[in-house]
């Protein structure tokens, strides 16, 4: 095979939930396509990287300095939903269970991995919770280990702000990811949250 086609279907398939198949597939429709498709990809992945990056504020990707999440006054509930990465909250607003603001940490902690909370969006949450009237924080995070001791980690660094934790209830299987939950599960998960 073409060592330039070779080169792209390594890139492909480094991607997340893509394997070598599928990331050849996805190659050679792309090369073969007479329509224009990988011109257009390729500008506007170009544009993307150079445009889009995290929100000031929350860690949503965005083009703005503020997100739409965060600009958006209707959210200002006092509710601050903290999840793992962008595609939770895709997830949860494509559900429509959440009408709050977000905060993305960018990963759980893991010892494992030697991920730390420097190297996580945590450090600003406290100030969040302080300058949004944040009331409750309501945890979206893996059921993992590491989801379970990052959201350990962060109630313990801002329990004394007067603030009430939940974390999303039944529906939500051990080791499980958003990504993966219907909606109608997702729905009762946040529905019946519980105080931490």
């Amino acid at each position: 095979m073409n060592v330039k086609i070779e080169k792209l279907i390594k890139q492909f398939a480094k991607l997340p939930r893509v394997g070598t198949r599928a990331a050849t597939r996805m190659v050679l429709s792309l090369l073969q396509d007479k329509t224009g498709k990988a011109e257009n990809l390729a500008e506007l992945l170009s544009d993307a990287a150079q445009t889009i990056h995290p929100c000031s504020i929350c860690g949503v990707l965005t083009d703005n300095d503020v997100c739409e999440y965060c600009s958006d006054v209707s959210r200002k509930n006092g509710q601050l939903c903290i999840v793992r990465d962008l595609s939770d909250v895709l997830v949860l607003e494509k559900s429509g269970v959440f009408h709050g603001r977000y905060h993305v940490l960018g990963g759980n902690l893991s010892g494992v991995e030697g991920v730390t909370p420097d190297d996580l969006n945590i450090a600003n949450i406290p100030t969040r919770i302080k300058n949004e009237n944040i009331t409750e924080i309501i945890f979206a995070l893996p059921n993992t280990v590491e989801g379970k001791t990052t959201q350990q980690y962060i109630i313990t660094t801002t329990q004394n702000q007067n603030v009430v934790f939940s974390e999303l209830a039944s529906g939500v299987p051990l080791g499980g990811d958003l990504d993966y939950i219907d909606d109608g599960t997702l729905t009762l998960a946040f529905g019946g949250r519980k105080k931490l």
